[in-house]
């Protein structure tokens, strides 16, 4: 049995995440039968669980198209020993307004949803709840088990949440952005990479020594060799003020002679380089095959020629 940790309690787009990947087999080649979800109330939690050996994968959030970069993900990944990504998968994010069997909108005084879902149904909220007092909740589901144990009077939450707790939609499929999505990622123990298919990501975070050009010069890495970067972000490091991480996901995979020659020339200066992983792009996500190597043949006979003094 593969187990994976995630943030919980039942009813997050997290678990419908996970599930995804489960029902695909991309977490355990038999499906979904072979795969246990635990949930965790963070998702510091799920990875650290991952760190101590007592969960084999972790299924986090890392990216929402309205709201941007899932930054407990990003700080939990370089807090502690080295993880790897495995897989990713996009999930569309519409939210159920949900309350108590027989309320009404009218009655509605407290309202709770994650701080990341918030500003997905700010609009409806301020439309149709007018003056009602927010709560964050730790997710979604968490949410929905407020509402349903009488501490808040209606939440933002998924569908699958109302159904396990037997509450009210006020609303259904609300959506201040439509088409919004969020990015999840399986994160594991360090090992060998998921096989290349053509139309990958690779991620790398480090820190920089405190000189100048030095971001330049890494950004150059893969500039210089027509690697297309798809996401930079950085990151207190909590430890010195002004020292920051920076992440990097770039198409392609390591198994590209590009991306490797870039994490190589990288790796000579870089401080903390650490590799995330390589795998497969996820279906609905932007993907983009490598740009073949230049063909330098006759360059190089050039360069040779001026060696041995022929024009």
């Amino acid at each position: 049995m593969t187990t994976v940790t995630y943030l919980g309690p039942a009813g997050t787009f997290t678990e419908q995440a996970l599930w995804n990947m489960a029902r695909a087999g991309e977490i355990d080649p038999a499906g979904e039968s072979a795969v246990q979800a635990v949930p965790v109330t963070s998702p510091a939690a799920a990875l650290g669980a991952v760190r101590r050996g007592e969960a084999d994968f972790a299924c986090v959030a890392i990216e929402s198209s309205v709201d941007g970069p899932v930054t407990p993900t990003f700080d939990a990944l370089a807090a502690g020993p080295e993880l790897q990504v495995f897989r990713e998968t996009e999930v569309g994010v519409v939210f159920s307004i949900l309350v108590r069997p027989g309320t009404k909108p009218e009655e509605v005084r407290t309202f709770t949803t994650h701080p990341v879902a918030y500003p997905q149904v700010k609009q409806w909220v301020d439309a149709n709840l007018p003056g009602v007092e927010v709560h964050q909740a730790s997710s979604n589901a968490a949410a929905a088990h407020q509402v349903a144990d009488g501490i808040h009077d209606a939440c933002a939450a998924p569908a699958r949440a109302g159904e396990l707790l037997n509450l009210e939609a006020l609303a259904t499929e609300v959506a201040d952005v439509r088409g919004a999505r969020t990015r999840f990622l399986l994160v594991g123990r360090p090992g060998v990479p998921t096989p290349r298919t053509g139309a990958d990501r690779t991620s790398v975070s480090f820190t920089l020594p405190n000189q100048p050009g030095t971001l330049m010069r890494a950004m150059n890495e893969f500039a210089v060799r027509e690697i297309n970067l798809t996401r930079i972000e950085s990151r207190p490091t909590r430890e010195l003020f002004g020292l920051y991480r920076f992440y990097i996901d770039c198409n392609g995979h390591v198994d590209d002679p590009q991306v490797a020659a870039a994490l190589a020339s990288l790796h000579e200066y870089a401080e903390d380089l650490r590799f995330l992983g390589s795998w497969p792009v996820a279906e609905g996500g932007r993907r983009s095959v490598m740009t073949p190597p230049p063909d330098l043949t006759a360059s190089i006979d050039w360069v040779d020629g001026l060696k041995e003094g022929r024009r």
